[in-house]
């Protein structure tokens, strides 16, 4: 490890004028400098470009820059570091002779390769408005906003979603599906309560679940009402987990640059978001089973998500959540008053337990015997099927939609490209636009397929 850079740095640290620290892609040290611009050296022009860069760079960035790597630097001194390495080695040593344990998959179903199709903002639109109790359920980082695309050299201290709120259009979109009587409008999130509840918290109307569904809030109707959490059980004695793992994630911590730990209501999370990105899924490899080992004795999981390594409850996921929300909302509203429209969107892996739970409560719920197969060239017919939550109208067909963020391998029915036109789609429902407005006129020849009638 050359250590000239880092030495450079801590040399011209406040008050000093910062300075610029230009390092090879290939070099130990870029690994653990966030604000080092890096360059092959092998690409002449790139070098002259990275060097042209670093001489007429602006005090701003030149200090913003000396900010992402001085406390990181100062706080590690070369004792510290021979220690660590000591300590690692002997770890190394004495366990060498155990195996290690691989990833836990993120979920217990495989997904099959799907053919759907394209959201078809027409029919969706048409089922809406012919309905008389509805449930929106959506995710937020993805769905509601827009995920930042992570590039190679990209640093953030924040997640790709965390304090960024949704456009003015799809808040004003929410409170007005928000404000009608008809709706349940949840939005359900990786993210903290506080997170949650700071970037669309002050819809009225608006029910929020928080930590992938650990805890979750009914919609409060003004802001003289407070808004009450509830949490779920699952078994598992937390406060044990975090005296066994907060230690090891603390290690890796130290080690990585730009790493954190999160520790939410129900789930703790190492983040590496905004570590250099090959040097955090190193560390990453090293504490997945490390983690795996120590928490053997506890009923936990390990999500490996971009950027992040989370310890959950075997037990918890979005669909628990989901589940609960329609069981409620069927038991509130029986008979004419039943639910006769559904709608779930999200754009990650997790969000899939969604759209199986939804499919599930459905089928369980005697709506009909199973959902119609997307592949099906009867997808969209209607079927017959007994009295649901109480009893529903023979003559009234029930509308369930899911749909996710981007066209990939999924349990939802139908897809939307980005998060763009999720905006539109919630306009659209909401009363705000028109359907011609959203790009959908391409798509007036095509079939309902996705959506899946039930009378």
């Amino acid at each position: 490890l050359n250590l000239l850079p880092i030495e450079y740095v801590y040399a011209r640290k406040s008050p000093c004028t910062p300075g610029v620290v230009v390092t090879s892609e290939f070099s130990a040290v870029c690994a653990i400098m966030n604000g080092a611009i890096r360059f092959n050296p092998f690409d002449v022009q790139i070098v002259v470009q990275s060097m042209e860069k670093a001489i007429s760079m602006d005090m701003s960035e030149r200090e913003g820059r000396r900010i992402r790597d001085i406390e990181f630097i100062s706080s590690r001194c070369s004792g510290q570091w021979t220690r660590k390495i000591l300590l690692d080695l002997n770890e190394a040593v004495g366990s060498s002779g155990e195996d290690t344990i691989s990833l836990e998959q993120t979920s217990n179903h495989e997904f099959k390769e799907l053919t759907f199709s394209h959201a078809h903002v027409p029919s969706i639109k048409e089922a809406y408005d012919s309905t008389k109790r509805r449930i929106i359920i959506m995710d937020y980082g993805g769905t509601l906003v827009e995920k930042e695309s992570p590039g190679k050299y990209l640093k953030r201290e924040v997640s790709i979603t965390m304090g960024r709120s949704p456009k003015p259009k799809v808040i004003l979109a929410l409170k007005r599906l928000c404000a009608d009587p008809r709706n349940t409008v949840f939005v359900v999130s990786g993210l903290t309560k506080e997170s949650l509840v700071n970037c669309v918290g002050s819809i009225h109307g608006l029910g929020l679940a928080a930590s992938n569904g650990a805890c979750f809030s009914w919609p409060i109707k003004d802001d003289t009402e407070e808004r009450i959490w509830k949490s779920f059980e699952f078994g598992v004695n937390w406060d044990a987990v975090k005296q066994i793992a907060l230690p090891i994630l603390a290690k890796f911590t130290a080690r990585t640059n730009g790493s954190i730990v999160q520790v939410r209501e129900a789930t703790i999370g190492w983040s590496y978001y905004s570590c250099d990105p090959e040097w955090g899924a190193l560390q990453a490899s090293y504490l997945a089973p490390e983690l795996a080992v120590a928490l053997r004795g506890f009923s936990v999981r390990f999500l490996h998500l971009k950027g992040c390594i989370e310890i959950v409850p075997r037990r918890l996921n979005k669909g628990v959540v989901v589940r609960k929300i329609l069981q409620d909302v069927a038991t509130r509203h029986r008979g004419a008053e039943a639910m006769d429209f559904m709608l779930c969107m999200g754009d990650d892996v997790s969000d899939e337990r969604m759209f199986t739970s939804l499919f599930s409560f459905v089928a369980e719920s005697d709506v009909a015997s199973s959902l119609p197969s997307t592949n099906s060239p009867h997808a969209d017919e209607r079927r017959g099927a007994s009295a649901w939550g109480g009893g529903v109208d023979p003559e009234r067909p029930v509308y369930a939609f899911t749909i996710t963020v981007g066209k990939k391998a999924s349990q939802a029915s139908q897809f939307v490209h980005n998060a763009t036109e999720v905006e539109g789609l919630l306009d659209t429902l909401s009363g705000g636009g028109s359907i011609d407005s959203l790009g959908n006129a391409n798509y007036a020849g095509e079939d309902r397929s996705g959506i899946s009638f039930f009378e």
